[in-house]
């Protein structure tokens, strides 16, 4: 076989990608010929599309095809590419990424603005009755191409394409300087004093991280250090909890707010760019601001709306964050503190893990033994096949993968059929891994031109603590929760029965409702069945006491307020620079986030806390004007998980049943029909803000 037959195969566009094949260098050899393919795809598509048009022949299957095939060649490809710059990120690939990105962007708004493409769209939506959820594609297809400029002028087309292309390469920058100004910022400590407070399993990290940063050989000494203190989340969080020294703590959480803020990664400026460019493309689309253009497509509608849910939450939130904060100043107070007597941003996780430790005698840290990945996974396994019908079983070496770390499993039904797959990319990598928790398609469900049946396969990519040399992965119980979470996104993707790939699993489902499973998932970490069958101590193989599992579900609730305000912070800080407020016009955007905190925060943001040059979920993510969906989602998934709650969690046969139906409506039909349909037939009424504020807790307050 020569070279050039083996170099075809890395675009392949179908199946499982051979991750072990892919190089910076064989990606920009390769990947323009991918888009010179479907440059001339697309040329043959609007030939054949005028035809069609002027013969009045157009069905679905001869529009609706053509397009999902060039579609998917470009998202399976450039996704690829995209995948492996988050998780194997190097200074080689992201070069490869920024020079390919506008070309992709470019082949992104030449499909968008077809002309014939939209006619043809339009004709087979007015000429046809179809069913609901054929509607709701050609509906989508539909605005989407609006959104995409195909209506503007040929200058305002050619100002649209060049904003497009621009907030693509600020979006790659943003997310470039995020990391690299992460990886960099580190102190060595080397005196014992210094780690004073920090539980073993994470001076062995730390230590760990000094002997790499160092390149010394031999074993690394946990007790006598040299210990690295970086801006990675498993340390940051663990240090910022547990380290006595307030001086360093005060230093790492300065360093860790005012992550990209200066120097050749600072995002200050991009950030005005990015907000700017937004406004302008929004207008030029005849939306007053970008928030107005992106809820235009949301189950809320609404900028006011989602103001009124938010502020719905953040009263009460803010009179039990307040109430909060009193008890932990006061605590403090009694037990040593005296730094004018009032706390500071780097102290709260301190003092909290302290309080938390004397009012409810939890001590977080060392629970992690009970949570080994290994046995978690397998309880998350049980509960899914119980609620869902479904058999998890683990497949490593079917798939290739792109670290050695990369779990993969597939997923079989009660007939024994496989139905989908995923992979699992569980642990923390800091020097070319991403921060956050994600999952994202590697394939859709789909029904190939031969009549092959495609099954879903997930990449599911969390950042937990990593294995140390004699202990497998312990995970903290909110690295629990956020492996569900991840998971709840994976089983929609997975669990879809719509043979339409462009309205299975998360296709076409409404951003703000997409949170739904995910947070659905988090609530079983909660049910006692549950995670006395997931908690064992990796050593003995002890389960989880009962009084430990009530000290996890009373921490629930545990400054509850001070954590869904700043969630709230978040969300109405994003909203709130998207919709172009006439009394924000003078302010930029760390000012406008400044007003904002006056209402949203106890503490006001020191000086140097630039967050905004970090929050990648709306600079370059998804949630742009969106943030707020992880609050609209939770009040649908607080009432879904409610229902169980009212059969009684102790009731398997009451609960297999609700489970069933949970699969059948919110896991199974996507984005087939509108989200609060799916949920009026999952719950048989509309949603209810209810259950939420009894699970935060916050009931007493509003």
């Amino acid at each position: 076989m020569t070279e050039d037959v083996v170099d075809k195969v890395l675009f392949k566009c179908e199946g499982l990608p051979e991750f072990n094949e892919f190089t910076p260098q064989r990606i920009e050899k390769e990947f323009p010929s991918i888009l010179e393919k479907l440059n001339s795809d697309f040329n043959n598509i609007e030939i054949k599309f005028s035809s069609l048009i002027n013969n009045e022949k157009l069905n679905w299957e001869n529009i609706m095809q053509p397009l999902n095939k060039i579609n998917e060649e470009l998202r399976w490809s450039w996704g690829v590419i995209s995948h492996l710059n988050s998780v194997k990120n190097s200074e080689e690939l992201r070069n490869v990424y920024a020079k390919l990105l506008p070309h992709v962007i470019n082949l992104g708004n030449k499909f968008g603005q077809s002309k014939i493409i939209y006619k043809a769209l339009k004709t087979l939506r007015e000429n046809n009755n179809f069913d609901v959820t054929k509607n709701r594609i050609l509906d989508k297809e539909i605005i989407d191409m609006e959104h995409s400029g195909i209506s503007l002028s040929e200058s305002d087309q050619k100002s649209y394409n060049t904003i497009s292309e621009r907030l693509g390469e600020l979006s790659t920058k943003f997310s470039n300087n995020v990391l690299d100004a992460t990886n960099k910022w580190h102190l060595i400590l080397d005196n014992k004093s210094q780690v004073k407070g920090l539980p073993e399993r994470v001076l062995e990290l730390m230590a760990l991280s000094a002997q790499r940063h160092l390149k010394k050989d031999g074993d690394i000494d946990s007790q006598s250090g040299p210990w690295k203190l970086s801006l990675d989340i498993p340390t940051y969080t663990a240090f910022m909890s547990y380290a006595e020294d307030s001086s360093l703590r005060e230093k790492l959480y300065k360093a860790f707010v005012s992550r990209a803020s200066e120097g050749d990664e600072n995002n200050s400026q991009i950030i005005e760019e990015i907000l700017s460019l937004r406004t302008k493309q929004a207008k030029l689309l005849g939306y007053d601001s970008w928030a107005d253009l992106s809820l235009s497509t949301k189950m809320a509608g609404k900028i006011n709306s989602v103001e009124k849910l938010l502020e719905e939450l953040r009263e009460p939130s803010f009179k039990a964050a307040e109430l909060e904060l009193e008890n932990l100043n006061n605590f403090a107070n009694k037990n040593g503190f005296n730094d004018d007597n009032q706390l500071k941003p780097w102290d709260i996780s301190y003092w909290s893990e302290l309080l938390r430790k004397e009012k409810l005698n939890l001590d977080q840290e060392a629970l992690r033994p009970w949570f080994p990945l290994e046995d978690v996974l397998q309880g998350l396994f049980r509960l899914c096949e119980k609620l869902f019908d479904i058999k998890v079983v683990e497949a490593n070496g079917e798939a290739p993968v792109w670290n050695e770390d990369v779990l993969f499993f597939n997923i079989f039904n009660n007939s024994n059929n496989k139905i989908a797959s995923f992979y699992l990319d569980p642990f923390s990598r800091p020097e070319s891994k991403r921060g956050g928790a994600w999952m994202d398609e590697c394939l859709n469900k789909n029904i190939d031109s031969e009549g092959n049946k495609i099954v879903p396969v997930a990449y599911l990519v969390c950042n937990q603590t990593p294995p140390s040399k004699n202990k497998p992965s312990l995970m903290s119980f909110d690295e629990v929760q956020t492996l569900f979470h991840e998971f709840g996104h994976g089983l929609q993707h997975m669990l879809t029965t719509i043979d339409l790939p462009q309205a299975a699993g998360i296709n076409n489902v409404e951003w703000d409702a997409v949170e739904l499973p995910s947070q659905f998932m988090e609530n079983w970490c909660f049910d006692k069945k549950t995670l006395l069958n997931i908690a064992r101590h990796y050593e003995t193989g002890e389960k989880l006491h009962d009084e430990d599992y009530e000290k996890l579900c009373a921490n629930r609730t545990f400054n509850c307020g001070m954590g869904t305000l700043r969630q709230l912070h978040f969300a109405i800080t994003d909203l709130r620079l998207h919709s172009n407020l006439t009394s924000y016009q003078e302010l930029n955007s760390d000012e406008i986030r400044r007003d904002i905190a006056k209402n949203t925060t106890l503490i006001p943001p020191i000086n140097e806390d630039k967050f905004l040059c970090c929050f990648s979920h709306i600079f370059a993510g998804g949630y742009s004007a969106g943030y707020y969906s992880y609050k609209w989602a939770e009040v649908l998934s607080a009432d879904a998980f409610s229902m169980f709650e009212e059969a009684g969690l102790e009731n398997d046969q009451e609960i297999k049943d609700i489970g069933k139906n949970f699969k059948e409506t919110i896991l199974s039909l996507g984005g087939s029909l509108p989200p609060l349909e799916i949920f009026k037939l999952f719950r048989g009424r509309e949603p209810k803000t209810d259950p939420l504020i009894r699970h935060l807790g916050l009931k007493a307050t509003s």
